[in-house]
């Protein structure tokens, strides 16, 4: 998918003293890396635009027709439209070209995919990180939440915040074009951002990656859209470098 995908277990209070006997934790390191390997092999050997022979690749090159093509795919692509409905259009499948771009959802999709094969595996904490979108469960360690560290996207070496993610926000999902430049299509007027980077913390991944995409491209309207419908808290970077926070993050620990 283009990016870094990693993960992190935590410790349950029966874990660390295992741990310090020098027994193996509950699932075993490589064990929970091939699982989780595995997961988003899969996702981007079907739907990446960089693999010419991705399935989502065949269909936007017309060799697979999109109402012939896999269920899982199919599938994707309705969950992308809905989401389309829900932001008013400004969240999308389409491209400018009018080529399918999934990427939107697909790597939310595998993240959960991942934690959900985790969980069935007996694990109660951990951290997974894909690009910097994050979904954690239980604990880092007994009585310590998980922390989400936003970068800076002026300078990527350094911290805006770190946020403890608890119940019910424990996923977070960052927008922008620190990394990699203005690839989002806005519906702003004049075509650009008011925000360089936006996160967004809320109770599933899928939500928290659509709206970060969908308040960078919608800007301002759809900031006070996405917080009026959703049960979410952002941390935006606007284009001076001055931050904007909802109140749920503004009463934490930065």
């Amino acid at each position: 998918m283009g990016t870094v995908v990693s993960i992190r277990l935590g410790a349950t209070a029966g874990d660390a003293a295992a741990l310090d006997g020098g027994a193996q934790p509950r699932i075993p390191a490589l064990e929970t890396r091939a699982t989780v390997e595995g997961v988003f092999r899969r996702w981007d050997e079907q739907f990446s635009l960089y693999r010419p022979d991705s399935e989502l690749s065949r269909v936007n090159r017309g060799q697979v027709r999109l109402t012939q093509a896999s269920d899982t795919l199919r599938v994707c692509y309705a969950l992308a439209l809905d989401w389309r409905d829900r932001t008013d259009g400004v969240f999308t499948p389409h491209r400018a070209d009018g080529a399918i771009d999934l990427s939107g959802v697909v790597k939310s999709l595998a993240i959960q995919e991942a934690g959900d094969l985790l969980a069935a595996r007996g694990a109660g904490d951990w951290s997974l990180n894909a690009g910097g979108d994050i979904l954690v469960s239980g604990h880092q360690a007994p009585g310590q939440d998980w922390l989400a560290a936003i970068v800076d996207p002026a300078d990527r070496q350094a911290l805006l915040a770190s946020v403890p993610l608890a119940r019910p926000l424990r996923a977070v999902a960052s927008s922008g074009s620190a990394e990699r430049g203005e690839h989002i299509w806005t519906t702003v007027d004049g075509g650009v951002s008011p925000y360089r980077q936006v996160s967004v913390f809320g109770r599933d991944i899928v939500t928290a990656d659509v709206l970060a995409t969908t308040i960078i491209a919608g800007g301002e309207d759809a900031l006070n859209r996405s917080t009026e419908n959703f049960e979410i808290e952002v941390l935006a970077v606007l284009r001076d470098g001055s931050l904007l926070a909802t109140p749920g993050l503004r009463a934490g620990p930065a």
